[in-house]
């Protein structure tokens, strides 16, 4: 058997470089993944800054302590401030007193240095605050360095992308492969029926091909491996360069293993299931293959195909209708509007087969394509079944990818502008219930800021609340702590939000927001922000989708040169009865963007169902915003596939026809 196998990875390297280069992409990916996760997670300490030269720092109040209720008895909950209390004033008088105190602000500090033992400071903050000051030392005295919360903040936000490219990666890697094997299976069956005239049986077919697919899984994932660890610093450097990663951070190749383990066990397991259900196919076919030359797809789409994919496409719809129907909120948050295009695409790939032979017939092509060029080239992608639907299957996960990711985050782009105020960002600290203090974020905002979500206008004893509040009827009150601590207020509500659609924050007046700048500046302020989060989140976009392209790319590449390659006596017997080389040319060239165009109009309609359903949700939480496809990425996307499709097929075909 492994005789065999050597002999045809060796005979048949072509069909299999596709496979191995998409897979070594994976993996790499994977890998830079893996590695760019175990970095942030294990980040080195970072050097205090702020009082770098100070032993001991001793900071403010930075946490509100609030009793709730606790079973039978009551305990002290605690939830962290935005910005740290300033230092007791008596307190900092008796540090001054003995030892050298360093401070970095103006007026009443927040933190201060002190020039002691950290025993003696300790002891002294301990009898004069209790546990209202804290006494930081060693590493611990960055968390008063005002990057430090924003580092915190850039890795969550670094391990969310990462995940997520992480997600699509797999997901692609998985659907390419196994696109991949399935049709080389069609593209051998006479190679397989000649195996079982020689004697094999079914099993030994079978274990031929997934030996065949362990074998260039396991040398496409090492492969993927050493690409990882060349790719991964360079990630870094991106990651940096754009904003998205603090500028210290840095990935790291070595230090840990579990990166390697994960990315290249998970490249042979989808060598294997991806040849997995091939290998079934091919263990049907018969002796009788052998003497078959017909080129028209009979049995493009087999029982088992078509249930799994009505089943994909089915549940995808349900998991689509019972989100909207249920909190139609949720189709604006990341993990929903990344995974649940997902199965619709899985769904709808299997079913192509079904799919593409009515289209290609009913499609009208240009009149210069209406007389025998146009009748091969549509009668050629009806019968060929397979060739189409491989090549429109990667098309197909291209166009609704990003037309879903791009679209719902322009719509909730365009509904937080519509519906939420400009203003400052700010906490606010409510009890929910007896039980729980819960933290909010909220927007300081002028009166007259709020005047669209409050008729009557918004004061400085009011608040506009959201549906999540425990209390969130017009006319209730509401007691809050501010985002320094103060408080109890207790607020009258002047508004309710529903939930979503950028109406998720509450609102409250500057005068409610210590800290926060007067509404003058707030607006040029307020505007920085979503500013820098939204080139964060194309560059995340851009990577997410780049990484759909380009195995795209490769999937179109890799088997319209196996299909083309194996149509010699079909381009041969077009020569015979007087076509031209540049006739056969245009006829290849014309089926691969066919193809393309098939696999682009079947994307499109899983965006439109995608954003469609986003569109009827905005309009149940009262957003004035429709989500519209975003055509320039979607024709870009379009224009690279059908020129690759295109060089794919006039290349090999035009080596056939020399």
């Amino acid at each position: 058997m492994l005789t065999v196998v050597l002999a045809g990875l060796r005979g048949r390297w072509a069909s299999f470089v596709g496979g191995f280069t998409a897979l070594a992409l994976g993996v790499g990916l994977v890998t830079v993944m893996g590695l760019g996760l175990s970095a942030t997670v294990g980040a080195d300490e970072r050097a205090p800054v702020r009082f770098a030269d100070s032993p001991v720092v001793v900071q403010g109040q930075d946490r509100l302590a609030v009793e709730v209720r606790r079973g039978p008895g009551t305990a002290v909950t605690t939830a962290p401030l935005d910005r740290p209390q300033p230092v007791d004033a008596e307190l900092l008088r008796e540090l001054r007193a003995r030892w050298t105190v360093t401070t970095t602000t103006s007026g009443a500090p927040d933190a201060v240095g002190v020039d002691g033992p950290a025993d003696q400071v300790r002891a002294l903050v301990t009898r004069l605050t209790g546990d209202r000051n804290r006494v930081l030392t060693g590493p611990d005295r960055r968390a008063v360095d005002p990057e430090a919360a924003r580092d915190a903040r850039a890795l969550v936000t670094l391990n969310a992308l990462l995940g997520t490219a992480g997600g699509v990666t797999a997901f692609v890697s998985v659907f390419v492969v196994a696109s991949t094997f399935a049709f080389s299976v069609a593209l051998r069956r006479r190679e397989y029926g000649l195996l079982r005239t020689a004697g094999a049986t079914p099993g030994q077919v079978r274990r031929l091909l997934l030996a065949e697919a362990t074998a260039v899984g396991v040398l496409a994932s090492a492969a993927g491996c050493l690409l990882g660890a060349w790719g991964a610093p360079r990630l870094a450097r991106a990651l940096v360069d754009g904003g998205i990663a603090p500028p210290w951070f840095t990935i790291t190749t070595s230090g840990t293993s579990w990166p390697y383990h994960a990315a290249f066990w998970t490249g042979v397991t989808v060598a294997v299931a991806g040849a997995l259900a091939a290998s079934r196919r091919a263990g049907r076919i018969g002796p009788t293959a052998a003497l078959r030359e017909a080129d028209v797809d009979a049995d493009a789409l087999p029982r088992g195909r078509a249930l799994c994919g009505a089943a994909l496409l089915l549940g995808g719809l349900a998991l689509l209708t019972w989100t909207y129907a249920t909190d139609p909120a949720e189709l604006l948050k990341r993990k929903t509007y990344t995974t649940l295009p997902m199965p619709l695409i899985t769904g709808v790939a299997l079913l192509s087969p079904a799919l593409v032979r009515p289209m290609a017939r009913a499609v009208r092509l240009p009149e210069r394509l209406s007389g025998a060029t146009g009748m091969l080239v549509r009668e050629n992608s009806a019968a060929a079944v397979r060739r189409t639907a491989a090549v429109a299957a990667p098309v197909l996960v291209t166009v609704a990818l990003a037309g879903t990711l791009l679209g719902t985050v322009g719509a909730a782009r365009a509904a937080e502008s519509a519906r939420q105020p400009a203003g400052a960002p700010t906490s606010l600290f409510v009890r929910d219930g007896a039980e729980a203090l819960v933290k909010y974020g909220a927007r300081a905002v002028s009166g007259g800021a709020a005047a669209g979500a409050v008729p009557g206008g918004l004061d400085d004893r009011s608040i506009v609340v959201t549906e999540e509040f425990e209390r969130h009827r017009v006319g209730d009150t509401v007691e809050i702590w501010r985002a320094d601590g103060s408080g109890p207020v207790r607020l009258r509500v002047a508004g309710v939000l529903p939930r979503g659609a950028g109406g998720n924050e509450p609102l409250v007046t500057p005068a409610n927001a210590p800290g926060v700048l007067d509404q003058a500046s707030t607006g040029a302020s307020a505007g920085a922000g979503p500013a820098g989060g939204g080139s964060q989140t194309r560059l995340g976009l851009v990577l997410v989708l780049g990484i759909a392209l380009l195995y795209t790319v490769i999937a179109l590449a890799n088997t319209l040169l196996m299909a083309t390659s194996a149509r010699g006596p079909e381009l041969a017997s077009l020569r015979l009865v007087g076509a031209t080389r540049a006739q056969i040319l245009r006829v290849v060239a014309y089926e691969s963007l066919l193809a393309t165009a098939l696999g682009a109009v079947l994307g499109l309609a899983v965006c439109a169902l995608c954003l469609g359903t986003l569109g009827a949700g905005l309009a149940a939480l009262g957003a004035p915003v429709r989500p519209d496809l975003p055509w320039a990425a979607l024709g870009a996307a379009g224009a690279v596939c059908a020129t690759v499709a295109a060089a794919g097929a006039v290349l090999p075909a035009w080596r056939l026809t020399r």
